[in-house]
């Protein structure tokens, strides 16, 4: 799992810069609908969806509007808007793996903007299952190491079923089989452990390594796709070493 907590500190950097450009509420509505969608639209029985919510409504989200995204997610639209996710396959510059997660009520305007984003950066659309294969669903938390020691960590999460801790950055990611997910987030609740996130990820089985001119292209292409209204989540199989974060760091 080398590499996670990372990408967990580049990601949660740009999350905080897109805040500041108040990008941030379209996002969070598209990432209740994800969750919901996992986990059911009740909060008091989906951890992940009450800890966003909570987010939600600090980042400014009106209440209207998650009630709007907890309807759609659960076929339950009262304005009609059809939400749904769709799932795209590329490949970035040096051979690295995309899977790029989005969520829209109109996949014929998503398709064409995701696909000239990645051709733009030198990348190419992949099909069906080209690069799917590579990647299996997983439950990826993260905590702040300011916020409780690593070994009082690795007794709550492991104890309630977590299959990894990375320690690393700002961030410790915490792994899970999916169906382990929730309850790991309910023993770190339970624990008085402040989550920062707790997602379903497509993570890689198998990481290749790319050197750093290559790694910067791809994590440019990335974040221009998590830039797009559309997008959700965007995966990936290269590994985010602490030398080439930092390497990534200095511009």
């Amino acid at each position: 799992m080398s590499g996670h907590s990372h990408w967990a500190t580049i990601k949660h950097k740009k999350a905080a810069s897109d805040a500041k450009k108040g990008k941030i509420i379209s996002k969070m509505i598209k990432q209740i609908f994800i969750v919901v969608r996992d986990g059911g639209p009740d909060p008091n029985s989906n951890p992940a969806l009450r800890l966003l919510l909570q987010k939600a409504r600090q980042a400014g989200v009106n209440k209207d509007n998650m009630d709007r995204a907890i309807a759609r997610a659960s076929g339950q639209s009262v304005d009609g808007v059809q939400m749904e996710e769709v799932v795209y396959e590329a490949y970035a510059p040096g051979g690295a793996a995309l899977i790029i997660s989005c969520v829209t009520d109109n996949k014929n305007r998503t398709t064409p903007e995701v696909r000239s984003i990645i051709e733009k950066r030198g990348g190419k659309m992949a099909t069906s299952g080209a690069v799917g294969w590579m990647f299996k669903r997983k439950g990826v938390l993260t905590v702040k190491t300011a916020d409780v020691p690593e070994d009082k960590l690795m007794e709550v999460v492991l104890d309630a079923g977590a299959e990894d801790v990375e320690t690393g950055g700002e961030f410790y990611t915490i792994t899970t089989a999916p169906e382990d997910k929730g309850k790991v987030e309910s023993a770190l609740e339970k624990a008085g452990i402040k989550t920062e996130t707790a997602e379903i990820n497509q993570e890689a089985e198998n990481k290749i390594q790319l050197e750093v001119d290559a790694a910067r292209k791809v994590v440019t292409l990335m974040q221009e796709l998590d830039d797009q209204d559309d997008v959700n989540n965007v995966y990936t199989n290269f590994e985010m070493t602490a030398e080439l974060a930092a390497e990534l760091a200095k511009g």
